[in-house]
């Protein structure tokens, strides 16, 4: 099977940043994206989305190294300033690089 290199990223983040970071990412070369609802931790503060300001997502991205790299940048310039927001990458392989 012939497998092709790409980046994933993933931004967890406040929910109320959903809307945005789908439209963001899609203007910034995304070709699609997961959501989920996430809860955690760390030894700052504690998410357990026990209402609706208290919501966190998980959004994952795959795609290619330049476009991720430009989505993480927009990311932490447009909202670490003012919201709650981790931001990670790893390599992986793909199947199908059209998609991504």
């Amino acid at each position: 099977m012939e497998k092709h290199a790409r980046t994933l990223l993933v931004v967890i983040s406040e929910a109320a940043l959903e809307k945005r970071l789908v439209a963001d990412s899609l203007r910034l070369g995304a070709q699609g994206y997961t959501v989920h609802d996430v809860r955690g931790g760390s030894r700052l503060s504690t998410r357990e989305a026990l209402w609706e300001a208290d919501r966190s997502i998980e959004m994952k991205l795959i795609c290619t190294p330049e476009v991720a790299e430009a989505i993480a940048r927009h990311v932490m310039d447009s909202y670490a300033p003012h919201y709650s927001l981790t931001l990670f990458f790893a390599g992986v392989e793909v199947l199908r690089p059209e998609k991504y």
